[in-house]
């Protein structure tokens, strides 16, 4: 299983990313929360992948945070649900909205999101009710996993810059009032490391 990718991005596209990675280029099925989180980001890039395979394809998924793979995931048990309409889903509503939309039971969000119709809607409500909270992303739950994978992230991009991953975690830890974005956080970081 491919679980994470570091490379420099070729070429950007709403839904496809194509990443060269020691020389090789992959292509990854992106959804426009990630597009929108890569959009203006230059050199180096850290992704969090999902691999499916098939009888005629290895598909690449890949996602600006850890919590975005963790919600596609989860959907793609769901009956009647895909890795596209799940990347479709997390397209129109990021991973934590979707899950206040399922918690809440909010039908008119779910449905307005496209190729969901009504009984799909309930169907994920149903399904996804006891995953989204297992995953904590209801009330405070959110803020830490949330920091948690921005660390996580932010970490990754440090160690993709040539930094041993021990350097790069101390750095982050150091942080007297850290960014909750990842780009904000690895510049304070890599403030913090100049200053050393």
């Amino acid at each position: 299983m491919i679980g994470r990718l570091t490379g420099e991005v070729i070429e950007r596209k709403p839904d496809l990313l194509l990443l060269n990675v020691g020389g090789v280029g992959y292509e990854v099925n992106i959804s426009l929360t990630t597009f929108g989180q890569l959009a203006e980001t230059e050199g180096l890039v850290t992704i969090h992948t999902h691999l499916i395979v098939r009888d005629d394809a290895h598909i690449l998924f890949g996602f600006g945070s850890i919590n975005e793979r963790e919600m596609f995931r989860a959907l793609i048990k769901v009956n009647s649900v895909g890795p596209k309409m799940a990347l479709t889903i997390l397209s129109g509503l990021e991973a934590e909205a979707f899950a206040g939309a399922i918690l809440s039971g909010d039908l008119k969000t779910l449905t307005g999101l496209p190729g969901v119709g009504k009984k799909t809607a309930e169907r994920l409500i149903v399904e996804m009710k006891d995953k989204v909270d297992a995953f904590s992303v209801s009330g405070t739950g959110i803020s830490s996993r949330m920091r948690g994978s921005v660390a996580e992230d932010a970490e990754s991009a440090l160690v993709g810059l040539g930094y041993k991953p021990q350097i790069a975690a101390d750095a982050i830890t150091q942080i007297e009032d850290p960014a909750e974005d990842v780009q904000t956080l690895i510049k304070q970081a890599l403030k913090a490391l100049m200053q050393r």
